[in-house]
């Protein structure tokens, strides 16, 4: 029984030293990361050619470009960036398109119209040629992943916009709005959807996420009274203009006059 006895004090104390150890084992560890590696792996001709890896990208590749290259439009000439000098043939379609498809969904959305948009000239990506538009087209022009916003600007902003344009000198793409350059370089004879500008009013003024925010120092859309963000990617707006038109206008009326 003395055995037992003491058999049975080591067991205890055997149970509350392995109870002990996986508690400690068990605990919050902080571990610190005390190096980082890497290599460079080329993709060369041995990866390059595998059949393997072709076989397996293939029909990827051949569903997106089916989708890029399929035909949603025609261009009767060419549309550039550089085709005048306070606006351009590709400027005045891209500010357009804005409008047009912007307000589809504002007006369902807001219920309210847009009056004007300003994009960047910066933004313009590449031409627009002669012959048919297709998708592909569209992610050319604009790559990038911009969407459309609809800001609220008083009277006080427009002119402030106005001047931001004028000292620019350059064709940012504009639509809505029609104004003279004086030859102190001033504004006059401002008209916003064929109506004089009231400098009481407020407008509602399309433009990308980007410019929104105050990019390309377009500070005056930061102190916009309201915002609305359409989650409406300005390519997709632009192929979604493209399938509606069948033949893309060639807008090429005078939206700024400067005086001599």
């Amino acid at each position: 029984m003395v055995k037992l006895k003491k058999y049975n004090v080591f067991l205890k104390l055997f149970v509350i030293f392995l109870t002990l150890f996986f508690l400690e084992s068990c605990s919050k560890q902080n571990y610190q990361i005390s190096k980082i590696e890497g290599k460079l792996i080329p993709v060369d001709s041995i990866y390059g050619q595998s059949t393997e890896i072709e076989n397996f990208i293939k029909p990827y590749r051949e569903h997106i470009n089916n989708d890029l290259d399929s035909v949603l439009a025609y261009c009767p000439e060419n549309l550039l960036k550089s085709d005048g000098k306070w606006q351009s043939t590709i400027g005045n379609l891209m500010a357009d398109a804005c409008v047009d498809r912007g307000n589809i969904v504002l007006e369902k959305r807001e219920q309210k119209k847009i009056d004007l948009c300003l994009l960047n000239y910066g933004g313009i990506r590449a031409s627009l040629p002669k012959g048919n538009i297709t998708a592909r087209n569209a992610y050319e022009i604009m790559p990038f992943e911009n969407s459309l916003v609809v800001l609220a600007l008083k009277g006080t902003q427009i002119n402030e916009m106005l001047s931001y344009f004028i000292s620019e000198k350059k064709a940012h793409p504009l639509s809505g709005i029609t104004f003279t350059i004086t030859k102190d370089w001033k504004a006059k004879n401002i008209m916003i959807q064929g109506q004089p500008f009231d400098e009481n009013k407020t407008y509602y003024v399309a433009t990308n996420d980007y410019l929104a925010n105050g990019g390309d120092k377009m500070n005056f859309f930061k102190t916009s009274t309201q915002k609305f963000d359409l989650d409406y990617k300005l390519r997709d707006i632009f192929i979604d203009y493209f399938k509606e038109v069948d033949t893309i206008p060639v807008k090429k009326d005078l939206r700024i006059i400067q005086d001599k």
